[in-house]
């Protein structure tokens, strides 16, 4: 009888990470990155690559730091949530375009509208390696001393944006 005890404890283990682990919800992987630094970078403008931008250039302002590409189907659904958040001009929005060609960036922010103050270019997406980027879209609310406060992967929803991030940017500004 013993013997079947030993198997029955590693079942009901297993059987309880496995509870636990559905209950998460994927979109909410913690990031090491939360309540660190912003990671630097020197970036070229997507509007004028003679000019660069960094992170410390925005340090005194809580901020938006989307991470989008034109390849990137999702990053178009959340596209008009963006636009309306950047009309009502609650929070500066700052994006990068991460691998991707910037004529392509620069038209598909033509034709539907551009919701960000600038938009750096990660070419070759090494900026997005040291913010821990899994995939676009990746949304992360900066505070005024350049710390991480949020990051939410995936498309921003009605949802996210009202429950999340807008509390948490008006706590920051405060």
């Amino acid at each position: 009888m013993k013997r079947f005890l030993i198997p029955l404890g590693i079942f009901i283990v297993l059987v309880g990470f496995l509870a636990v682990g559905l209950k998460l919800d994927p979109r909410e992987v913690p990031s090491p990155l939360i309540g660190k630094p912003a990671p630097d970078f020197n970036l070229a403008l997507l509007s004028d690559p003679a000019r660069q931008l960094s992170p410390a250039d925005l340090r005194g302002k809580v901020w938006l730091f989307n991470v989008w590409a034109s390849w990137c189907a999702a990053c178009r659904e959340e596209h008009p949530l963006l636009l309306d958040l950047a009309r009502q001009g609650g929070v500066p929005i700052y994006g990068m375009d991460y691998k991707d060609q910037p004529s392509d960036a620069q038209a598909v922010l033509n034709r539907y509208g551009n919701p960000y103050v600038e938009t750096v270019v990660d070419l070759d997406g090494r900026a997005g390696i040291n913010y821990g980027v899994y995939g676009v879209p990746e949304t992360y609310v900066i505070d005024r001393g350049g710390i991480i406060r949020y990051k939410h992967i995936g498309p921003v929803t009605p949802d996210v944006l009202n429950k999340k991030i807008l509390p948490l940017v008006k706590e920051l500004q405060k």
